[in-house]
Protein backbone atom coordinates (compact mmCIF):
# COMPACT_ATOMS: atom_id res chain seq x y z
CA UNK A 1 0.00 0.00 0.00
CA UNK A 2 1.28 3.84 -0.86
CA UNK A 3 -0.14 6.34 1.22
CA UNK A 4 0.39 10.31 0.30
CA UNK A 5 2.48 9.68 3.49
CA UNK A 6 4.55 7.58 5.86
CA UNK A 7 5.80 8.43 9.07
CA UNK A 8 9.80 8.73 9.16
CA UNK A 9 10.86 6.30 12.30
CA UNK A 10 14.50 6.87 12.91
CA UNK A 11 17.04 4.32 13.34
CA UNK A 12 15.31 1.92 16.72
CA UNK A 13 18.54 1.96 18.44
CA UNK A 14 19.42 5.45 18.12
CA UNK A 15 15.65 6.42 19.85
CA UNK A 16 16.56 3.42 22.44
CA UNK A 17 19.56 5.26 23.31
CA UNK A 18 17.34 8.79 24.27
CA UNK A 19 14.71 6.16 25.54
CA UNK A 20 17.85 4.96 27.78
CA UNK A 21 18.17 8.44 29.02
CA UNK A 22 14.22 8.51 30.45
CA UNK A 23 14.64 5.41 32.30
CA UNK A 24 18.27 6.60 34.08
CA UNK A 25 16.76 10.15 35.02
CA UNK A 26 13.57 9.01 35.73
CA UNK A 27 12.12 12.09 34.18
CA UNK A 28 9.25 11.60 32.17
CA UNK A 29 7.54 15.58 31.79
CA UNK A 30 7.57 18.88 32.89
CA UNK A 31 10.59 19.99 31.43
CA UNK A 32 12.42 17.16 31.29
CA UNK A 33 16.66 17.40 30.03
CA UNK A 34 15.20 16.05 26.26
CA UNK A 35 12.73 18.70 25.65
CA UNK A 36 15.34 21.14 26.73
CA UNK A 37 18.14 19.85 24.34
CA UNK A 38 15.32 19.84 21.68
CA UNK A 39 14.19 23.50 22.21
CA UNK A 40 17.69 24.44 21.99
CA UNK A 41 18.40 22.04 18.30
CA UNK A 42 15.59 23.33 17.33
CA UNK A 43 16.07 27.30 17.81
CA UNK A 44 19.96 26.64 16.35
CA UNK A 45 18.47 24.62 13.31
CA UNK A 46 15.78 26.91 12.55
CA UNK A 47 17.07 29.81 13.32
CA UNK A 48 14.80 31.12 15.77
CA UNK A 49 14.40 32.07 19.45
CA UNK A 50 11.93 31.14 21.97
CA UNK A 51 10.37 27.70 21.02
CA UNK A 52 7.87 26.85 23.26
CA UNK A 53 7.44 22.81 22.84
CA UNK A 54 3.82 21.63 23.71
CA UNK A 55 1.99 18.79 22.64
CA UNK A 56 0.37 19.35 19.39
CA UNK A 57 0.00 22.00 16.50
CA UNK A 58 -3.66 22.16 17.71
CA UNK A 59 -3.31 23.55 21.11
CA UNK A 60 -0.17 25.63 20.03
CA UNK A 61 -2.63 27.57 18.20
CA UNK A 62 -5.26 27.64 21.36
CA UNK A 63 -2.68 28.76 23.43
CA UNK A 64 -1.39 31.61 21.45
CA UNK A 65 -5.31 33.03 21.09
CA UNK A 66 -5.15 33.14 24.59
CA UNK A 67 -1.75 34.35 25.23
CA UNK A 68 -2.69 37.24 22.58
CA UNK A 69 -5.55 38.26 23.96
CA UNK A 70 -7.96 37.93 21.40
CA UNK A 71 -11.76 38.65 21.17
CA UNK A 72 -14.07 38.86 18.42
CA UNK A 73 -13.31 38.57 15.42
CA UNK A 74 -10.21 36.82 13.14
CA UNK A 75 -9.79 37.14 9.66
CA UNK A 76 -8.03 33.74 8.64
CA UNK A 77 -8.47 31.41 5.35
CA UNK A 78 -11.28 28.53 4.42
CA UNK A 79 -8.40 26.39 2.39
CA UNK A 80 -6.24 24.64 5.19
CA UNK A 81 -6.34 21.95 7.76
CA UNK A 82 -9.10 22.07 9.79
CA UNK A 83 -7.85 22.60 13.07
CA UNK A 84 -7.09 26.42 12.09
CA UNK A 85 -10.43 27.25 11.63
CA UNK A 86 -12.42 24.91 14.84
CA UNK A 87 -9.54 26.21 16.78
CA UNK A 88 -10.98 29.60 16.75
CA UNK A 89 -14.19 28.45 17.48
CA UNK A 90 -13.09 26.44 20.14
CA UNK A 91 -11.79 29.23 21.92
CA UNK A 92 -14.94 31.22 21.38
CA UNK A 93 -13.64 33.44 18.80
CA UNK A 94 -15.77 34.05 15.20
CA UNK A 95 -13.59 33.14 11.73
CA UNK A 96 -14.12 35.71 8.99
CA UNK A 97 -13.05 34.90 6.02
CA UNK A 98 -11.27 35.95 3.06
CA UNK A 99 -10.96 34.17 0.03
CA UNK A 100 -7.34 32.79 -1.30
CA UNK A 101 -5.57 33.57 -4.32
CA UNK A 102 -5.84 31.14 -7.00
CA UNK A 103 -1.89 30.52 -7.93
CA UNK A 104 -0.60 30.31 -4.53
CA UNK A 105 -3.18 29.14 -2.79
CA UNK A 106 -2.54 31.41 0.40
CA UNK A 107 -4.84 33.91 1.49
CA UNK A 108 -5.17 36.77 -0.61
CA UNK A 109 -3.84 40.06 1.26
CA UNK A 110 -5.64 42.24 -1.12
CA UNK A 111 -9.13 41.04 0.34
CA UNK A 112 -8.11 41.70 4.22
CA UNK A 113 -8.58 45.36 4.59
CA UNK A 114 -12.51 44.96 3.48
CA UNK A 115 -13.21 42.22 6.17
CA UNK A 116 -11.76 44.65 9.02
CA UNK A 117 -14.02 45.76 11.28
CA UNK A 118 -14.38 47.35 14.91
CA UNK A 119 -14.84 43.34 15.95
CA UNK A 120 -11.34 42.18 14.31
CA UNK A 121 -8.40 41.42 16.57
CA UNK A 122 -5.95 39.00 14.51
CA UNK A 123 -5.42 37.81 11.46
CA UNK A 124 -4.18 33.82 11.10
CA UNK A 125 -3.11 33.57 7.44
CA UNK A 126 -1.67 29.97 6.79
CA UNK A 127 1.69 29.10 4.87
CA UNK A 128 -0.36 26.38 2.56
CA UNK A 129 1.79 23.54 1.53
CA UNK A 130 4.96 25.83 2.95
CA UNK A 131 4.20 28.16 0.56
CA UNK A 132 5.30 31.58 1.87
CA UNK A 133 2.86 34.33 2.33
CA UNK A 134 3.03 37.62 1.56
CA UNK A 135 4.05 38.30 5.15
CA UNK A 136 5.08 42.37 4.21
CA UNK A 137 1.83 43.03 3.35
CA UNK A 138 -0.48 40.97 5.72
CA UNK A 139 2.31 42.42 8.58
CA UNK A 140 1.75 46.28 6.92
CA UNK A 141 -2.15 45.64 6.86
CA UNK A 142 -1.91 44.39 10.80
CA UNK A 143 0.13 47.41 11.83
CA UNK A 144 -2.54 49.91 10.18
CA UNK A 145 -5.23 48.19 12.43
CA UNK A 146 -3.47 47.45 15.64
CA UNK A 147 -4.21 43.74 14.65
CA UNK A 148 -1.93 40.65 16.02
CA UNK A 149 -1.41 37.96 13.67
CA UNK A 150 -0.56 34.08 13.88
CA UNK A 151 1.00 32.49 11.18
CA UNK A 152 -0.03 28.75 11.30
CA UNK A 153 3.16 27.86 10.24
CA UNK A 154 2.50 23.99 10.35
CA UNK A 155 3.72 23.56 7.19
CA UNK A 156 6.82 25.24 6.93
CA UNK A 157 9.73 23.52 9.02
CA UNK A 158 13.15 24.65 8.08
CA UNK A 159 11.60 26.97 5.27
CA UNK A 160 13.54 30.15 5.06
CA UNK A 161 11.93 33.61 3.32
CA UNK A 162 14.48 35.63 1.84
CA UNK A 163 17.40 34.19 4.22
CA UNK A 164 15.57 33.88 7.52
CA UNK A 165 13.37 31.22 8.80
CA UNK A 166 9.59 32.49 7.93
CA UNK A 167 9.25 31.44 11.54
CA UNK A 168 10.28 35.15 12.83
CA UNK A 169 7.37 37.05 11.25
CA UNK A 170 4.27 37.78 13.17
CA UNK A 171 3.43 37.84 16.61
CA UNK A 172 4.01 34.24 16.77
CA UNK A 173 3.98 31.45 14.62
CA UNK A 174 3.13 27.63 15.01
CA UNK A 175 4.17 24.28 14.28
CA UNK A 176 2.95 20.84 14.12
CA UNK A 177 5.19 17.93 14.94
CA UNK A 178 2.86 15.03 13.67
CA UNK A 179 3.51 11.86 12.46
CA UNK A 180 2.62 12.82 9.34
CA UNK A 181 4.61 16.00 8.82
CA UNK A 182 8.30 16.06 7.63
CA UNK A 183 9.55 16.69 10.96
CA UNK A 184 7.93 15.05 13.81
CA UNK A 185 8.14 13.86 17.70
CA UNK A 186 5.00 11.46 17.56
CA UNK A 187 2.49 14.31 18.55
CA UNK A 188 3.73 17.69 19.11
CA UNK A 189 4.26 21.29 17.91
CA UNK A 190 5.58 24.52 18.78
CA UNK A 191 4.71 28.35 19.06
CA UNK A 192 7.93 30.43 18.18
CA UNK A 193 7.59 33.94 19.92
CA UNK A 194 9.62 36.79 19.01
CA UNK A 195 8.88 38.74 22.44
CA UNK A 196 10.82 37.53 25.54
CA UNK A 197 8.15 38.78 27.67
CA UNK A 198 5.34 36.81 25.84
CA UNK A 199 7.69 34.10 25.60
CA UNK A 200 7.86 33.78 29.71
CA UNK A 201 3.79 34.50 29.78
CA UNK A 202 3.39 31.28 27.69
CA UNK A 203 6.08 28.85 29.72
CA UNK A 204 3.39 29.82 32.48
CA UNK A 205 0.27 29.12 30.45
CA UNK A 206 1.44 25.67 29.54
CA UNK A 207 1.97 24.94 32.61
CA UNK A 208 -1.41 25.05 34.91
CA UNK A 209 0.01 29.02 35.39
CA UNK A 210 2.41 27.71 37.66
CA UNK A 211 5.90 30.02 37.84
CA UNK A 212 7.23 27.59 40.64
CA UNK A 213 6.03 25.16 42.43
CA UNK A 214 3.83 27.15 45.21
CA UNK A 215 3.06 30.45 42.89
CA UNK A 216 0.10 29.93 40.30
CA UNK A 217 0.38 33.30 38.34
CA UNK A 218 -2.49 33.23 36.32
CA UNK A 219 -4.73 31.11 33.98
CA UNK A 220 -3.20 28.22 32.47
CA UNK A 221 -3.59 24.79 31.30
CA UNK A 222 -1.24 21.94 30.36
CA UNK A 223 0.22 21.93 26.66
CA UNK A 224 3.45 21.05 27.93
CA UNK A 225 5.68 18.04 25.47
CA UNK A 226 6.76 15.09 27.83
CA UNK A 227 10.05 13.41 27.68
CA UNK A 228 9.25 10.68 24.96
CA UNK A 229 8.07 12.89 22.12
CA UNK A 230 11.21 14.45 22.71
CA UNK A 231 13.27 11.39 22.14
CA UNK A 232 11.73 10.55 19.29
CA UNK A 233 12.03 14.48 18.01
CA UNK A 234 15.23 14.78 18.91
CA UNK A 235 16.20 10.85 17.05
CA UNK A 236 14.33 12.89 13.48
CA UNK A 237 16.13 15.85 13.80
CA UNK A 238 19.76 14.27 13.42
CA UNK A 239 18.31 12.51 10.20
CA UNK A 240 17.21 15.84 8.63
CA UNK A 241 19.10 16.37 6.05
CA UNK A 242 19.24 13.34 4.53
CA UNK A 243 15.03 13.21 4.65
CA UNK A 244 14.38 16.51 3.14
CA UNK A 245 17.43 15.59 0.58
CA UNK A 246 15.44 12.16 -0.34
CA UNK A 247 12.20 14.28 -0.61
CA UNK A 248 13.53 16.83 -2.84
CA UNK A 249 14.54 14.09 -5.46
CA UNK A 250 10.88 12.51 -5.08
CA UNK A 251 9.13 16.12 -5.73
CA UNK A 252 11.43 17.06 -8.78
CA UNK A 253 11.36 13.40 -10.63
CA UNK A 254 7.38 14.00 -10.22
CA UNK A 255 7.78 18.04 -11.55
CA UNK A 256 10.05 16.78 -14.29
CA UNK A 257 7.23 14.18 -15.54
CA UNK A 258 3.88 16.05 -14.94
CA UNK A 259 4.58 19.31 -14.99
CA UNK A 260 3.46 19.98 -18.98
CA UNK A 261 0.48 17.71 -18.10
CA UNK A 262 -1.01 19.74 -14.86
CA UNK A 263 -1.31 22.83 -12.85
CA UNK A 264 0.83 22.95 -9.80
CA UNK A 265 0.26 26.20 -6.71
CA UNK A 266 2.71 29.32 -7.38
CA UNK A 267 5.39 29.56 -4.80
CA UNK A 268 7.08 32.33 -3.30
CA UNK A 269 10.51 33.19 -5.47
CA UNK A 270 11.36 34.52 -2.26
CA UNK A 271 11.44 30.84 -0.25
CA UNK A 272 13.08 27.77 0.31
CA UNK A 273 11.40 24.68 0.25
CA UNK A 274 10.82 21.15 2.17
CA UNK A 275 9.09 19.04 -0.21
CA UNK A 276 6.93 18.13 2.54
CA UNK A 277 3.70 17.96 0.04
CA UNK A 278 3.49 17.00 -3.88
CA UNK A 279 0.01 18.95 -4.72
CA UNK A 280 -1.60 19.12 -8.13
CA UNK A 281 -4.38 20.80 -9.57
CA UNK A 282 -6.52 19.36 -12.13
CA UNK A 283 -8.96 20.75 -14.68
CA UNK A 284 -12.23 19.35 -13.21
CA UNK A 285 -13.70 17.39 -9.89
CA UNK A 286 -14.72 14.66 -12.26
CA UNK A 287 -11.06 14.31 -13.61
CA UNK A 288 -9.80 14.22 -10.05
CA UNK A 289 -11.95 11.39 -8.71
CA UNK A 290 -11.49 9.41 -12.18
CA UNK A 291 -7.82 9.10 -11.10
CA UNK A 292 -8.25 8.93 -7.67
CA UNK A 293 -10.28 5.39 -8.26
CA UNK A 294 -7.95 4.47 -10.85
CA UNK A 295 -5.09 5.44 -8.09
CA UNK A 296 -6.74 3.58 -5.26
CA UNK A 297 -7.60 0.70 -7.99
CA UNK A 298 -3.70 -0.13 -7.24
CA UNK A 299 -3.33 0.30 -3.69
CA UNK A 300 -2.32 3.52 -3.97
CA UNK A 301 -3.81 6.58 -1.91
CA UNK A 302 -3.40 9.92 -2.22
CA UNK A 303 -4.94 12.55 -0.48
CA UNK A 304 -7.42 15.65 -0.80
CA UNK A 305 -6.00 18.20 0.77
CA UNK A 306 -7.72 20.61 1.53
CA UNK A 307 -11.26 19.50 1.00
CA UNK A 308 -13.57 20.51 1.78
CA UNK A 309 -13.52 24.23 1.78
CA UNK A 310 -13.64 25.51 5.30
CA UNK A 311 -16.58 27.92 4.74
CA UNK A 312 -18.81 25.09 4.41
CA UNK A 313 -18.68 23.75 8.27
CA UNK A 314 -22.06 23.45 9.46
CA UNK A 315 -20.66 25.53 12.44
CA UNK A 316 -18.88 28.87 10.57
CA UNK A 317 -22.07 31.07 10.12
CA UNK A 318 -20.58 34.30 8.34
CA UNK A 319 -20.59 34.49 4.78
CA UNK A 320 -20.26 31.13 2.57
CA UNK A 321 -19.01 32.86 -0.72
CA UNK A 322 -15.28 31.11 -0.67
CA UNK A 323 -15.31 30.97 -4.79
CA UNK A 324 -11.93 30.39 -5.34
CA UNK A 325 -11.37 28.26 -2.65
CA UNK A 326 -14.39 25.81 -3.27
CA UNK A 327 -13.15 25.63 -6.70
CA UNK A 328 -9.58 24.84 -6.41
CA UNK A 329 -10.61 22.30 -3.12
CA UNK A 330 -12.54 20.59 -5.20
CA UNK A 331 -9.66 20.01 -8.03
CA UNK A 332 -6.58 19.67 -5.93
CA UNK A 333 -5.01 16.50 -4.68
CA UNK A 334 -1.60 15.38 -3.29
CA UNK A 335 0.05 12.89 -4.50
CA UNK A 336 2.45 10.12 -1.88
CA UNK A 337 5.44 11.29 -1.07
CA UNK A 338 7.96 10.22 1.73
CA UNK A 339 11.52 9.24 2.50
CA UNK A 340 11.27 5.39 1.28
CA UNK A 341 8.95 5.97 -1.85
CA UNK A 342 10.63 4.16 -4.44
CA UNK A 343 10.95 4.95 -8.22
CA UNK A 344 9.33 1.88 -9.64
CA UNK A 345 6.52 3.08 -7.36
CA UNK A 346 7.00 6.69 -8.77
CA UNK A 347 6.64 5.96 -11.87
CA UNK A 348 3.32 3.51 -11.24
CA UNK A 349 1.48 7.06 -10.03
CA UNK A 350 3.05 9.22 -13.01
CA UNK A 351 1.52 6.62 -15.45
CA UNK A 352 -1.73 6.26 -14.00
CA UNK A 353 -2.24 9.81 -13.81
CA UNK A 354 -1.10 10.23 -17.27
CA UNK A 355 -3.31 7.78 -18.64
CA UNK A 356 -6.37 9.48 -16.73
CA UNK A 357 -5.82 12.96 -18.12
Amino acid sequence: MINVTKTYLPDKSKYKEYVDQIFESGWITNQGDLVKKLKNRLESYLGVKNILLVTNGTLALQVAYKLLGLTGEVITTPFSFVATTSSLVWEGLQPIFVDIDSQTLCIDYKQIKDKITSRTSAIVPVHVFGNCCEVEEIERIARKNDLKIVYDAAHTFGIDYKNESILNYGDISILSFHATKIFHTIEGGALIINDDELYKRAERMINFGIIRQENIEGLGINAKMNEFQAAMGLAVLDDMDDIIHKRKGIYEYYLDKLSNKLRFPKYNVDSTKNYSYFPIIFESEEILSNIKQKLENENIFPRRYFYPSLDTLDYISNDKNMNISNEISRRILCLPIYHTLKRPEQDQIIRIIKKGI
